[in-house]
């Protein structure tokens, strides 16, 4: 029984960590929208694209996948959200996709690594580099596969 409870314990710790994660990718991909100068009325579906992004990132993530396909599949899904609120709001598909990629760019690890080259340490510099050069490139990939399978899905519709 004590065990049981424990487990409960932790899961509704994960469950809380994981709300606040959605709750903070939904605010950093609105004010990011905000920054950028979207439509006010497409604030909240900007806040909803990231926040759907994110929360593909995270389950992928605890279910044991690498961060690079993790952040692949995030990128590919987040584009085609943004392609359907594109088409049902009926606004460029940039509002959206630029807004909810935000919360998966490796911008702390881009930072660690350049600390670490100031602090000398080569060798942890070029880990971490390289590790946000990839994610990065995974992001790249994501937008591009997932404008290429649309593209596809048209001309076969045609």
């Amino acid at each position: 029984m004590i065990y049981f409870l424990k487990f409960r314990k932790i899961r509704r710790c994960i469950t809380l960590s994981i709300l606040e994660q959605l709750v903070t990718s939904f605010i950093a991909s609105a004010a990011f929208g905000l920054i950028f100068n979207v439509p006010k009325r497409t604030l909240v579906h900007c806040g909803v694209v990231g926040m759907i992004g994110w929360f593909i990132y995270i389950s992928c993530t605890e279910l044991s996948l690498d961060t690079i396909p993790a952040t692949l599949i995030a990128a590919f899904i987040v584009t085609v959200v943004s392609q359907l609120f594109s088409k049902l709001y009926k606004t460029p598909i940039i509002v959206f996709s630029v807004s909810g990629i935000i919360p998966l760019v490796p911008g702390g690890l881009a930072y660690d690594a350049m600390r670490n080259v100031v602090e000398d340490n080569y060798d942890i510099a070029v880990q971490l580099a390289v590790k946000a050069f990839m994610l990065s490139g995974a992001i790249a990939i994501g937008l591009i596969f997932s404008e290429v399978v649309n593209q596809l899905i048209r001309k076969t519709e045609r």
